[in-house]
């Protein structure tokens, strides 16, 4: 086992930021008095700092629905820009109860096992192997806060479950009748729990979990997996979660409040003003350190709010571009790439149609830019994010990172409507047009077509 110790690794990500030229100071917007406290956290691996993440839905990936079936993909992935794949639950999936007639992936029967419709594990340890060897990392969906009605631990550990006064067990939720709560406050159950998850980093070497509910237990139970995980090799964590206090343990959370203003503005409910206002709240709330998942859509947003095109219409590929570009690490769902645009089963096969690839290209030049322009990087390595106000704000959004060599531009017109429009601070100078390579003066007043967006950089050099 290889035990990293805080004052090591804190000394490497100062290394590591120096290196890289990049400490550079936040803007007034996000200033925040660091203290020792904000370093209790633990330390993002470093093959993080300009990493993005892709889901996968291994049921409804192909027609096979297997790991092997998937690992035919790799190499479109791979060339694609994909740098994490998050796998949802691979374990058995519980019989009683069961929702559909396939059941949900995160109704657990046994969180050392795998669910035979997927494959074995030696399909899996390949497809981690696999993965790894061009560059990927894979992170595993883990569901800690409950389990299958006829899991495992019901008959070998029914004390690691709560019961009602009948002595009976019962869903966490009204509506998760296919799940039963775990008494999240029992340290036995702890001890289980961190030992099946320590068994997947030991036995198929994967590189970290995605904890579903993960705000449903306590947070000293995620710091002691946490530290034990990292006792095996350094994890990234995601946690299904929009709480601050949880990056005490975890590397990254959702953006909920985010991406449902996305939502409330693709469907009219919401205007741009009301997407500044989530920006600022979520600059408020963390620290510019800790890394937060941008999205338009994933499994729980596609299977029971909408396809791409009934959440975003005609300005899919703006909301795109800004998930990619705003501030934090962005998300891909299976399928997007090919312009998904139904809503998959949860409980059924329903595979996806994957079609002509029609956004592919679009998705690598965004995860191009994003793993290569260090003003886009994630955490407080990543540049500072300025808005640039217009006279047409109610129709477009702009706005720059900066970082310490290079900068990104972004201008989103999510109006059905061409726009001419100027910038309050006049002339924004000459850039290079991130799709198609050419170079673009931007003025003091500039025109973008209906529902388009721009996206710019530009590499300068600090005196």
């Amino acid at each position: 086992m290889k035990k990293r110790t805080s004052i090591r690794n804190y000394i490497s990500s100062i290394l590591l930021i120096t290196i890289l030229g990049i400490f550079t100071g936040c803007s007034s917007d996000h200033t925040h008095t660091y203290t020792a406290q904000d370093f209790e956290g633990p330390l993002v691996p470093e093959w993080a700092i300009n990493a993005n993440i892709y889901e996968v839905n291994i049921r409804q990936y192909s027609p096979e629905g297997t790991f092997n079936a998937f690992a035919e993909d790799l190499p479109r992935l791979n060339e694609m820009g994909v740098k994490i794949l998050w796998l949802m639950p691979i374990h058995p999936i519980g019989e009683k109860n069961r929702k559909g007639s396939l059941g949900s992936y995160y109704s657990v029967q046994d969180y050392t096992g795998i669910n035979p419709e997927f494959g074995t594990k030696e399909d899996f340890r390949n497809l981690v192997e696999s993965a790894q060897d061009m560059g990927m990392k894979v992170i595993l969906d883990w569901v800690a806060n409950h389990t299958a009605w006829d899991a495992v631990w019901t008959e070998t550990n029914p004390e690691f479950y709560e019961t009602d006064e009948d002595g009976n067990f019962f869903p966490p939720v009204d509506d998760w009748e296919d799940v039963i709560q775990l008494n999240i406050n029992n340290r036995d159950m702890w001890e289980a729990m961190i030992e099946s998850m320590e068994y997947w980093v030991e036995e198929h070497n994967i590189d970290g979990f995605r904890a579903d509910v993960a705000y449903m237990l306590p947070t000293d139970f995620w710091i002691e997996a946490r530290n034990r995980l990292d006792m095996i090799k350094p994890v990234f964590m995601l946690a299904e979660a929009e709480e601050p206090e949880l990056h005490r343990a975890f590397d990254m959370s959702y953006t909920w409040d985010l991406a449902q203003t996305m939502r409330d503005v693709g469907e009219g409910s919401a205007t741009l003003s009301d997407l500044d206002d989530a920006l600022e709240r979520n600059f408020e709330r963390f620290h510019k350190r800790d890394y937060r998942m941008v999205f338009t859509t994933n499994h729980d947003e596609n299977s029971w709010k909408g396809s791409d095109p009934e959440l975003y219409g005609d300005n899919f590929k703006n909301f795109a571009v800004f998930a990619a570009t705003v501030w934090g690490m962005p998300l891909i769902y299976n399928g997007q790439e090919s312009g998904l645009d139904k809503q998959l089963e949860f409980f059924e096969k329903d595979e996806i149609e994957w079609g002509d690839y029609k956004y592919q290209d679009f998705y690598t030049t965004l995860l191009d830019l994003n793993t290569r322009n260090q003003a886009l990087f994630n955490g407080e390595i990543g540049g500072d994010y300025i808005k640039l106000l217009t006279d047409s704000d109610d129709a477009i959004f702009a706005y720059q990172r900066i970082g310490h060599h290079e900068q990104v531009m972004v201008i989103l017109n999510f109006s059905d409507q061409d726009q001419t429009f100027s910038f309050e601070t006049g002339e924004q100078g000459d850039w290079i047009d991130v799709f198609d390579g050419t170079a673009r003066t931007i003025g003091a007043t500039y025109s973008l077509p209906a529902n388009s967006y721009l996206l710019l950089e530009r590499v300068y050099m600090s005196h």
